[in-house]
């Protein structure tokens, strides 16, 4: 029942109060507003409540952007520079908060995967490494992997990344688009890896080329951890769809891991942020 009244009378507030505050307040509005990704995923930690009012007022407002090219090269743009420390740091508690309940299952069923041949794979690359939490994290959970890469597109971040984790030597960061790594230093016998909101960003037919070059490789596994629209049925709709106040793509990852020559050995998906969106796991091999 408190739910069920909170889920009527929020829109309410955001529609009345958090439009009014917008109004009496414009220089933080614009302040809140100036990039549109970071708004969107502005942590309501760091926020009083009237900011969040208007957080969620200003969010509703966002201009619908419906050419996909557009989109794909928005969201490169804001990932690729300084802003992209700044929403790292405003995120940093997912690892704790959402990661570590909700995903390290699937690194469990990895494990059972790997039993029959443990010192086949010697190399682990998380492709959008962000922090790199989760990459410090699996360089403990699989301690016969001796290399671990971490590739970003935010050289700032990278930078951040050496110097936090400079302890670990099995570690190293790299600032680079995923598809060009791939191609020049992707090598059989790899763990790839994504964590969360990586592969959403990717156009379609780029992140086909990417499951594609890395099947080329060899023998490779790769574990996503992706974002899906709530209302994205693989089966009725086979193709990506827009989803979101970003907006990003919505992926039809085990038709698009298939269509490169994957066999899947897991795909399962979770409800994630109040039902608005599904977390999505898929284990894939070759």
């Amino acid at each position: 029942m408190k739910n069920k009244l909170k889920a009527i009378l929020y829109p309410v507030l955001t529609g009345t109060l958090g439009n009014a505050l917008v109004f009496l307040r414009p220089k933080k509005a614009r302040q809140l507003s100036e990039n549109r990704i970071t708004l969107v995923h502005k942590n309501k930690k760091n926020l009083s409540i009237p900011e969040r009012l208007m957080r969620a007022a200003l969010v509703k407002k966002l201009d619908k952007i419906q050419d996909y090219n557009t989109i794909a090269d928005l969201n490169r743009n804001f990932w690729a520079n300084k802003n992209a420390t700044e929403l790292f740091l405003e995120t940093e508690d997912g690892f704790e908060t959402d990661f570590l309940p909700n995903c390290t299952f699937i690194f469990e069923l990895l494990k059972i995967e790997l039993s029959n041949h443990p010192e086949e794979f010697n190399t682990l690359v998380e492709i959008g490494t962000g922090n790199g939490d989760v990459l410090n994290y699996l360089s403990s959970e699989f301690p016969h992997i001796n290399r671990f890469v971490g590739i970003d597109l935010s050289q700032d971040q990278i930078e951040l990344n050496n110097k936090k984790f400079s302890n670990n030597k099995k570690l190293e960061f790299v600032a680079s688009d995923a598809l060009d790594w791939v191609k020049k230093h992707g090598q059989r016998n790899t763990i790839f890896v994504t964590s969360r909101g990586v592969l959403e960003y990717f156009i379609e037919p780029r992140l086909q080329e990417l499951f594609n070059n890395i099947n080329q490789l060899g023998k490779t596994i790769f574990v996503a951890i992706e974002p899906n629209g709530a209302d994205h049925n693989f089966e009725t709709n086979p193709n990506s769809q827009l989803y979101g106040h970003e907006p990003s793509f919505s992926h039809n990852y085990p038709g698009l891991f298939k269509n490169a020559g994957f066999d899947i050995w897991h795909f399962s998906q979770k409800v994630w942020f109040n039902a608005s969106d599904m977390q999505t796991f898929v284990g894939a091999k070759n």
